[in-house]
């Protein structure tokens, strides 16, 4: 499992209501959600991300209320992965169940630039800085988190 893709970066405490604000959270339409992701941060967002990019941020991605509203927005903008310092418990659980996938690398986090072009191996945890040139560690996914994200998320892979 690979991603590549260029990076939109942020710094911390990067919580769920500017992930996605709460005023459109009376839709579940993914399409609707990705619309809407990350413009209290950054209003030129969607304009910007491509199908594969990739968002790195500092300590404490996902904080905040305890939304998947937040993971299904990213993972609908076209957003391969998102890599943090740290991320929160919750946010970290809720991206795993919708299959976002997130790397947790403090090395890349801060090394890592917006505009930077990024490839990640999630089955070694490699991060590449193609631009950079430079490469960081991150866990690799242990098996059941690669079946989960595989199958599409928590609900599709109990299905099978």
């Amino acid at each position: 499992m690979k991603a590549f893709g260029t990076v939109h970066k942020y710094g911390d405490n990067v919580d769920t209501d500017v992930i996605i604000p709460a005023r459109y959270l009376n839709t579940t339409d993914h399409k609707e959600l990705a619309a809407h992701c990350m413009e209290d941060i950054d209003p030129d967002f969607v304009k910007k991300v491509k199908e594969g990019d990739i968002i790195v941020a500092n300590m404490n991605f996902g904080c905040g209320s305890s939304r998947e509203h937040a993971p299904i927005a990213i993972k609908a903008s076209g957003i391969s992965c998102v890599i943090a310092s740290t991320f929160a418990r919750i946010f970290y659980r809720n991206a795993i169940n919708t299959a976002l996938p997130i790397l947790e690398c403090d090395e890349a986090a801060k090394k890592i630039e917006d505009g930077d072009q990024v490839e990640i191996d999630f089955d070694t945890g490699i991060i590449t800085n193609k631009t950079k040139n430079e490469t960081y560690q991150a866990q690799p996914f242990p098996e059941f988190i690669k079946e989960i994200i595989n199958a599409g998320g928590l609900l599709n892979s109990l299905k099978k």
